[in-house]
C-alpha cells in the first residue's frame, strides 16, 4: 500500500534520500498487544532506533532526525515520562561507545532546560565526542517541537534586530533557516512515519517543506532495516518537482 517496489529491489546508491526523518510512533501500542508495560514498548522502541541509523549510516544517508520526545509528551502520566528519561539517560550512555565505534556523529535539537542536568551533560558529553567524525550526523528531537523552533528563530533575529546584526529588510526564509536548531543542514528529503498515523504532530514543520511522506502500518519497535529500504526505494521512484513542471 505504501510503496511501489519489493524489498530486494536494488537501491541506487547514487540517490539516496540525504536526510531521513522518523516519527517513531506506536511503542505503547506494541507493548498492549503483548500485556506489557508500556514502558516495555519504548524499551523495544529505543533499540529499533539504534538499528535503523546504523543501517542508515551503513547505507551512506548523510542524516537522520529521529523524533523521541516532544515538546507535548510532558503531558503523559509522571511515571511514563520518568521512564522515558531514565531510558534516554541510558541510550545516551551507550551513544558515547556506539556512536563512536561507528563513526557517527549526534546531536540533540530541541530545548535542554527542562531536561535534568544529567541528561544535559551526557548529552554535551556525547556531542563533543562525536563531532570530528564524518559518518551520518544524527539529530535526536528531544524536548522539540517544530512551532516552538520557529518561534525561537523568530526571537534570535529579533534580538539580531535589535543588537544592530540584521536589517529587517535583509531577513529572508534562508535567515530564518540559519537560526534553526537544524542549521546548515539539508531539509528533510524523506520522511517516515509507523503505526498507520498520518499527521505531522508538530515535527519539523519547516524542514519538511518538499519532504516525501512514507506511511507504514507496522509500529514503531516492529520497523527493520528492510522496511527502511522499501521506503527508499519508494522515494527514488518518486518525481520530485519542487513546484516546477
Amino acid at each position: 500500500m505504501f510503496f511501489k517496489k519489493k524489498v530486494n529491489d536494488e537501491i541506487d546508491y547514487d540517490n539516496l534520500p540525504r536526510h531521513i526523518g522518523i516519527i517513531m510512533d506506536g511503542n505503547g501500542r506494541w507493548a498492549k498487544k503483548r500485556g506489557l508495560p508500556r514502558n516495555a514498548g519504548h524499551k523495544a522502541g529505543s533499540d529499533a532506533i539504534k538499528k535503523i541509523v546504523r543501517a542508515a549510516n551503513a547505507m551512506g544517508v548523510e542524516y537522520m532526525t529521529a523524533y523521541a520526545f516532544s515538546t507535548e509528551n510532558w503531558k503523559r502520566p509522571k511515571e511514563e515520562v520518568d521512564a522515558l528519561m531514565d531510558l534516554l539517560l541510558t541510550y545516551l550512555k551507550d551513544a558515547e561507545r556506539l556512536m563512536h565505534e561507528d563513526n557517527m556523529r549526534l546531536r540533540m535539537i530541541g530545548s535542554p532546560k527542562e531536561l535534568s542536568p544529567e541528561i544535559q551533560e551526557q548529552i554535551i558529553k556525547v556531542e563533543e565526542l562525536t563531532k570530528n567524525n564524518d559518518g551520518i550526523l544524527w539529530n535526536i528531537a528531544i524536548n522539540y517541537g517544530g512551532r516552538e523552533e520557529i518561534a525561537n528563530s523568530a526571537k534570535r533575529i529579533a534580538e539580531d534586530v535589535q543588537n544592530g546584526i540584521i536589517n529587517p529588510e535583509d531577513i529572508t526564509a534562508d535567515t530564518v533557516e540559519k537560526h534553526l536548531y537544524t542549521a546548515g543542514q539539508p531539509d528533510v528529503d524523506l520522511l517516515i512515519r509507523t503505526s498507520g498515523e498520518m499527521r505531522l504532530s508538530n515535527f519539523m514543520l519547516w524542514q519538511v517543506s518538499y519532504a516525501e511522506f512514507w506511511y507504514t502500518d507496522k509500529l514503531w519497535p516492529d520497523f527493520t532495516e528492510d522496511d527502511l529500504k522499501r521506503a527508499i526505494i519508494d522515494f527514488q521512484n518518486r518525481g520530485r518537482r519542487f513546484g516546477g513542471v
